[in-house]
């Protein structure tokens, strides 16, 4: 592959969400210049069929490779369970998936009881069922689909009302199944760490990929002589979205970044 380590890091969501994995990467990697993509007018992808989110992708991808990235994260769960695969085949640029994490849980949790909250999509693809099977058969994962939770996001209304009656109705029967980790499943769910707390406690250890997904992009890059190893260079970051940027400024903190309002 042909590529140049000055090159950005492109990135895709279903919408905002997939911003907690840029906030990862980019502190692991300060020198990498990215683009974020925000497919807002079609989220959530969770609600989709597995068709319309290998075409969603494969809009996505193309944008970014138009704009040279020489690697792309799908900052998305259920893009990457449903289309990662097909990405792969399709181009020669390295992708980046985001799983649930059920394998860390799954080595964590000490009641051999863990929840997962995601999107549909993403509990009814064929890569959680497999990464699901590869635990210890002796540990109960209780499913949960977040419904509604993405919308509310999407709209800004993280500490909202609607978003606490949304998490206790998620989560209170899991707290009654004596669960001690909790997967977050979906890249919008990260935001709601600070209201599902209030919740759960700190006796149920919270997990989510970006951590993990930060480290595996800064492999890759190393492994394709990619990693772009200068310091002291002003680097760009430019975030794009098809919905209204009011909503990705306040997740970005109102940093001095580019957002830009496209149709695509």
């Amino acid at each position: 592959m042909i590529s140049s380590q000055n090159n950005p890091i492109g990135f895709f969501d279903s919408g905002v969400g997939g911003t907690s994995i840029w906030k990862e990467v980019h502190q692991l990697l300060p020198n990498e210049h990215t683009i974020y993509l925000a497919d807002s007018k079609n989220a959530p992808y969770g609600e989709k069929t597995k068709e319309e989110i290998i075409q969603f992708s494969i809009k996505n991808t193309e944008f970014l490779l138009n704009k040279n990235a020489k690697i792309i994260v799908v900052a998305c769960n259920t893009a990457t369970t449903n289309a990662i695969a097909f990405l792969r085949e399709k181009y020669t640029v390295p992708f980046i998936g985001i799983e649930p994490a059920i394998k860390p849980a799954g080595l964590v949790t000490k009641t051999k009881k863990i929840g997962i909250l995601a999107t549909q999509g993403t509990l009814n693809s064929e890569l959680f069922e497999k990464t699901s099977a590869s635990i210890d058969v002796s540990i109960k994962i209780l499913e949960q689909v977040g419904e509604g939770l993405v919308y509310l996001i999407e709209d800004g209304k993280i500490n909202s009302k609607e978003i606490e009656v949304l998490l206790k109705k998620y989560l209170n029967p899991m707290m009654k199944e004596n669960i001690d980790a909790l997967v977050l499943g979906c890249t919008h769910y990260p935001y709601l760490i600070p209201q599902i707390k209030k919740i759960i406690g700190d006796s149920v250890e919270i997990i989510d990929s970006g951590s993990a997904v930060a480290k595996q992009t800064k492999n890759v890059l190393e492994s394709f002589s990619l990693l772009n190893t200068k310091g002291n260079h002003k680097t760009t970051h430019q975030f794009y979205t098809n919905k209204s940027t009011i909503v990705l400024s306040k997740l970005l903190n109102n940093r001095k970044l580019e957002i830009i309002e496209k149709d695509f």
